[in-house]
C-alpha cells in the first residue's frame, strides 16, 4: 500500500523546510512521512535518500482473508541543471502473507514483489514568491507583519511525469496483465501559512491500461517547535482494480539538517479490506549545492535588493492627509 509527499510532498515533512526562499533548502526538504510530494524540489546538486519500513494487516469480510505484510518504501531524488527540476524513483518492495479462510480448512500463501517503481520528473511551473516578491516588513504594524493575504491563498505549483516499470509477471501487488511500463502524471501544489504547510497532489495513473488510476491527496502539516512537526493526510484512491479512502498520520524530528526521522500509522473506514498499516522512517541528504553568483549594481546591491527596499519603503511610508482642496497637508 504504497503511493505517491508532496505533497507531499506532501509529499509529510517539516514545515520550516518549505518556508525558504528558493528550491534549495538550509534544513532537509523530504516528502515522508506523507505519502503526497510537495512541489519544491531538493535543489540542485543535492542527493537524496527517503525510506521506510513498514507493517500492515488487512482483512476483507466479504472474501474471508486475512493479509500481514511488511516491506519498504523508498524514494531517491536529485536536483539537477537548475533549482526546479528534479528527477526521482520512488519504489516500494512488500512481502506478505495471506491466510484465506474455508470451511474446508484454511488455507496460507506467501509472496512478496514491489509495489511501486516509478522513474519520473518533477517541474515547479509557478513559485509565488518569486511571482509577487517576498514579503515586506512594516516597521508601524505588527497585524501587517502576521495577517493572512489572499497572495498567501496563491500555491506553487509542479507537474511531474512518470514511468511505471513493472517487469515481473504476475505481481499481485499490480493490475493483472499490467504492461511493463506505463505512463503517471501529477499536479501538485503546495501552500506556505508560516508554521503550517498545506499540500494537494492529483494522480493519474497507468494511463491507458485496463486498469487505469486516480488519486486525490491532500496534506496538512504543523510545526511544533525548532524540530517536531506534526501531520494528517487524506488519500483517495478508485478504480477499477482498487478504491479506497486512506487517512494518515504522524510526526517527524530533525536531527540535524541534513537527516530527520519520522513515524506514522494508516487506516481506513471498510471492511473490503480493512486497512491498518504503521510506518518508521528516515530522511538523508548529502548536500553538494552551490548558490550560484548574483551580478550586482554599482552600489553593491542586487535587483532584487532594490526591488524589495522599494517595496519596504512604500509599505511604511504614512498615507498623506488630504485637505478640504484636496491638497496634502
Amino acid at each position: 500500500m504504497y503511493r505517491h509527499s508532496y505533497i507531499g510532498g506532501v509529499l509529510l515533512t517539516l514545515v520550516t523546510l518549505f518556508s525558504a526562499k528558493a528550491q534549495y533548502t538550509e534544513t532537509i526538504n523530504t516528502n515522508n512521512p506523507g505519502r503526497s510530494q510537495g512541489a519544491f524540489s531538493v535543489g540542485t546538486g543535492v542527493v537524496q535518500a527517503e525510506t521506510s519500513l513498514f507493517y500492515g494487516n488487512q482483512e476483507h469480510t466479504p472474501l474471508r482473508y486475512e493479509r500481514d505484510y511488511g516491506g519498504i518504501a523508498f524514494q531517491l531524488r536529485y536536483g539537477f541543471l537548475f533549482e526546479e527540476l528534479e528527477i526521482s524513483y520512488i519504489g516500494g518492495f512488500t512481502s506478505a502473507t495471506q491466510t484465506q479462510f474455508s470451511t474446508f480448512g484454511n488455507s496460507e500463501s506467501t509472496f512478496a514483489n514491489f509495489s511501486r517503481s516509478t522513474l519520473g520528473l518533477k517541474y515547479l511551473v509557478f513559485d509565488p514568491l518569486k511571482f509577487f516578491g517576498e514579503k515586506g516588513n512594516n516597521l508601524y504594524s505588527w497585524r501587517a507583519n502576521n495577517v493572512l493575504n489572499w497572495k498567501d491563498f496563491v500555491p506553487a505549483v509542479s507537474v511531474y511525469a512518470g514511468a511505471n516499470l513493472n517487469f515481473s509477471d504476475p505481481n499481485s501487488f499490480t493490475p493483472p496483465g499490467d504492461p511493463s511500463v506505463s505512463p503517471r502524471l501529477e499536479l501538485l501544489t503546495q501552500n506556505n501559512f508560516g508554521n503550517i504547510v498545506f499540500v494537494m497532489n492529483g494522480v493519474f495513473d497507468r494511463i491507458g491500461t485496463d486498469f487505469p488510476s486516480y488519486e486525490f491527496l491532500a496534506t496538512l502539516t504543523h510545526t511544533v517547535g525548532q524540530r517536531w512537526a506534526v501531520f494528517g493526510e487524506y488519500q483517495a484512491l478508485i478504480s477499477d482494480f482498487y478504491s479506497d479512502d486512506l487517512v494518515r498520520g504522524g510526526a517527524t524530528y530533525l536531527i540535524n539538517n541534513d537527516w530527520q526521522v519520522d513515524g506514522s500509522a494508516t487506516f481506513n473506514f471498510k471492511d473490503t479490506p480493512t486497512v491498518f498499516q504503521v510506518n518508521v522512517g528516515m530522511s538523508y541528504r548529502i548536500d553538494f549545492h552551490k548558490d550560484k553568483e548574483i551580478r550586482q549594481e554599482g552600489d553593491g546591491k542586487t535587483k532584487k535588493d532594490k526591488k524589495n527596499d522599494k517595496l519596504n519603503l512604500e509599505e511604511n511610508e504614512p498615507e498623506d492627509k488630504e485637505d478640504d482642496n484636496g491638497g496634502g497637508i
